[in-house]
């Protein structure tokens, strides 16, 4: 048997795995060819030989699907190979703002919303109280126009002054139009799996394991490649139709990239 790699503990994954497929009568060759992967990964993985397969959840993946094809329960084949699963990032914050300086922060926005408010309000109520205030002259008999009905009413009813309505400043923001992600990249799941992102300049944008019901979206033009294991229990939407895994798709792995020209390639192992 190979040694395997440093990080990955002796185990015996690989020879339950060969058991299992000699009790099925069936060989390497046959089981190459109904888990669609090349017969040296076959031959890695009862071998334990890590090394020649790539990232430990590339790993995972691949015994995922050789497991279930002989009937044997994945999480004892996982837990005997001690490929050790990727955990999602955890969000950590790096400050403590204490309760007292936050009320604080929220005091001096609030009070920075009524200073614009007031600063745009005041002058447009000041120019239209002045307005109404000047009387009016007729060009041409030079007698004092009539009286605005906001002046009349306030001649009228005593202690009622006529004043414009003053104008605030709105501070909401603007919501995004819907449909602005139609024409970039939508992933959906349907079960357990995980991704590997990069950049058409192959920088990683992502590398995590997904669950059911989670969502991941890319702009035009942000995504150059793609790699989903457990294929399957994902759905890809591409400029705004449902694309189809299938001829991208190895042991229930799909790799692909995205051309210039936003159309889908089968990506060279």
């Amino acid at each position: 048997m190979t040694t395997p790699d440093p990080h990955v503990a002796e185990a015996g994954c690989g020879q339950r795995l060969r058991s299992a497929r000699e009790a099925a009568n069936l060989s390497v060759h046959d089981v190459a060819a109904r888990l669609k992967m090349p017969v040296r990964v076959v031959q890695s993985l009862e071998a334990e030989d890590w090394s020649r397969l790539g990232a430990p959840v590339f790993v995972r993946g691949q015994l995922r699907s050789y497991a279930r094809l002989l009937g044997l329960a994945t999480a004892p084949v996982h837990a005997a190979s001690g490929v050790a699963p990727i955990q999602p990032t955890k969000l950590e914050p790096r400050t403590f703002t204490p309760p007292m300086q936050r009320m604080a922060e929220q005091f001096a926005r609030r009070a920075v919303y009524i200073v614009i408010t007031a600063a745009l309000a005041i002058p447009v109520w000041v120019a239209m109280r002045t307005h109404f205030a000047l009387p009016m002259q007729s060009s041409s008999s030079g007698l004092e126009a009539p009286e605005s009905p906001a002046d009349d009413m306030a001649a009228t009813l005593p202690g009622i002054e006529s004043r414009p309505t003053p104008v605030a400043a709105s501070m909401a923001p603007v919501k995004p139009r819907a449909g602005a992600q139609a024409d970039g990249m939508v992933l959906r799941f349907s079960g357990e799996s995980w991704i590997r992102v990069t950049a058409p300049d192959g920088r990683v944008l992502e590398e995590t394991v997904l669950q059911a019901d989670d969502v991941r979206q890319y702009a035009r033009g942000e995504v150059g490649g793609i790699v989903i294991g457990n294929a399957g229990a994902a759905e890809v939407r591409h400029q705004g139709r449902v694309q189809d895994l299938s001829s991208f798709q190895r042991a229930n792995v799909a790799r692909f990239t995205v051309s210039s020209d936003g159309s889908l390639q089968a990506a060279t192992q």
